[in-house]
């Protein structure tokens, strides 16, 4: 896994964040470590990244990986939502730059036993974040194998609505709560086969079980609300001058980014037809990317996994 590891855009990223040396960076979804070892090299010969994943498998790579930064690269056990507290507590109180690299990681989409992918069985797992609790006050998180089983029939219609855009969202309900009063739904492939014999054949060009699993994934994580506190608290960190970038891979995390930016940027948020402004709102962020960067051709043919891939960056006034 660890030769495999292509970083998505990580020379439009580098392009954006522009590390310097000096420099204190936030990796927040650090993964197997490709782009925060860019962002160390591109800094030389101080300058820091603060490595912060909800994986703990993916960490130990990145440790490894990274090994040879010295102290120059930390990691944490942690949801990027939260860095403010995270960072608080090493007494860093402001950064140069942060990137978060949304969605799932290739180790998590190859690992069977996490339960991302119909690709190959294994139990319907989904969670980012391992079933430890790290203290007292931290709530395991539900696994989709609950969540499937266990939810009332609209709440998963529902979630494939929302998180997924489904339009057979009720059809395949309807289909998984009959298949789950004879047996329970416990593996991925098993779900998969379920979901592709409610949907008619032929409506895509993907299978059939792609954007359920996706919604299921999110639900299960709360990807969407964690990305909306994480952009706060990212641009709340950043120093006058400091990079933003995040790399969405589909439209609902793209439109939370997009939306977020453009309201940092706008100077009135005023409704359309208040006459006088009245809001006293001051942009906070110079968006550089007028529309999002995309991978070429060529690089997707090296890592097909980047297709959907979406970067915006913004730089903090």
């Amino acid at each position: 896994m660890d030769t495999q590891h292509i970083p998505v855009l990580c020379d439009k990223v580098i392009e954006f964040l522009k590390p310097k040396a000096a420099g204190i960076y936030v990796d927040g979804t650090v993964g197997l470590g490709g782009h925060s070892s860019a962002i160390l090299n591109a800094s030389a010969p101080n300058g820091r990244v603060i490595g912060i994943d909800l994986d703990p498998e993916a960490l130990v790579i990145a440790k490894r990986r990274l090994n040879a930064f010295g102290d120059r690269c930390c990691f944490i056990n942690g949801n990027f939502a939260e860095m403010s507290v995270l960072l608080e507590e090493r007494s860093i109180c402001a950064v140069d730059g942060v990137l978060l690299d949304l969605g799932v990681s290739s180790l998590q989409l190859d690992t069977p036993d996490r339960g991302f992918s119909f690709n190959h069985t294994g139990p319907l797992d989904m969670r980012m974040r391992t079933g430890r609790k790290l203290d007292d006050n931290q709530e395991v998180t539900p696994t989709a194998m609950q969540v499937i089983n266990d939810s009332p029939r609209d709440t998963l219609v529902h979630i494939f609505k929302r998180y997924g855009e489904e339009r057979f969202a009720r059809r395949i309900a309807n289909r998984i709560v009959k298949a789950r009063q004879q047996l329970p739904i416990t593996t991925t492939t098993h779900f998969a086969e379920i979901v592709k014999g409610a949907v008619p054949q032929k409506t895509s060009k993907i299978h059939p079980a792609t954007r359920v699993f996706q919604a299921l994934r999110i639900h299960v994580n709360r990807e969407l609300e964690n990305l909306e506190a994480g952009l706060d608290v990212a641009i709340s960190l950043l120093k006058p001058g400091g990079h933003l970038c995040v790399i969405a891979f589909h439209s609902l995390e793209d439109r939370i980014v997009k939306r977020r930016f453009q309201r940092c940027a706008t100077a009135c948020i005023c409704p359309p037809k208040t006459p006088v402004c009245i809001c006293d709102h001051e942009p906070s962020l110079q968006i550089l990317t007028k529309r999002p960067i995309v991978p070429d051709v060529s690089a997707v043919a090296h890592n097909p996994r980047a297709r959907s891939a979406k970067l915006r960056a913004a730089r903090k006034l």
